[in-house]
This record gives C-alpha cells, structure tokens and sequence, in this order.
C-alpha cells in the first residue's frame, strides 16, 4: 500500500495545474440552464461581455461559473475567446498606472463589464471600457483574472 500511495503522490505532483478557463458571452443574451440541454430548466439570461469561469465542456455545452459563483450551463457556441473582467465591488476605480496613488481615470458601479488589455503587475489589470477609457484597475474590484 505505500508504494502505491508514494507512486500516486509522485505522479500527482508531476502534473501541471490546470489554467482557470475564462471566457465571455458573445451573444447579445444568452440562456443559462440547468442541464446541458435545451429541454432543462432556463435559469436565468445573461448579458453579453460577461466574463464566466468555464468548469466542463460537454457536447456542445460548458457548465460555467459565474462572478456570484452561481454554477450554470450555456451552450459552447454562445462563449467567446475574448477576456473580459466585470466589477464586484460597489466602487471601482480605472487609474492611470498600477499604483493606488496614479490619477483617476474613471470610477465604476458593480457590474460594469470590462475588457483585459493584459495582465498587470500582481493584483493589477490593464482594462478598457467601452467608452474608450483604459487604464488599470485593482485586482481586487473586479472578477475574471
């Protein structure tokens, strides 16, 4: 019995982690059920740009996660390569450089979604908004990093 546990616990750490798969909603609104079926319960709608977490791919479904933690299935179709981060906390604010000093660009309501430019300095983004204005947020204020 130990060798076995020894030669899984090896084999264990030789295996990488697996990436936090992230992903948007394309579509102006998409349905979110139950099951990975049209047939299960709709859920609830969900607005496109919105970052979710993908946790299964199944036949042309993902069981995602959303920023609430809420766990769901869309269809694959329905989610889209591009990265976007959506503001958790009531306040977030969009500064000029990755320093809490850096001059305000722009504050935001919860919900707002963002897009990543790119991963900053640790617990930073370089985000867009749609109205043009980037600039970096705290990682903190926002969810899909």
């Amino acid at each position: 019995m130990r060798r076995t546990l020894s030669a899984l616990l090896l084999l264990a750490a030789s295996v990488p982690a697996l990436a936090i798969d992230y992903r948007s909603i394309v579509p102006p609104v998409a349905i979110l059920y139950d099951s990975p079926s049209k047939s299960g319960k709709k859920l609830y709608l969900i607005k496109a740009q919105t970052p979710v977490e993908v946790v299964v791919k199944l036949d042309g479904w993902s069981k995602v996660r959303d920023a609430e933690g809420t766990l769901a299935w869309v269809e694959t179709r329905s989610l889209g390569e591009r990265r976007t981060l959506v503001v958790t906390a009531a306040k977030a604010e969009i500064r000029q450089a990755e320093r809490p000093d850096a001059p305000l660009v722009v504050e935001l309501d919860k919900w707002v979604a963002l897009e990543l430019v790119e991963p900053a300095s640790p617990g930073w983004a370089k985000v867009k908004h749609r109205d043009g204005a980037t600039g970096y947020v705290r990682s903190t204020q926002v969810w899909g990093l």
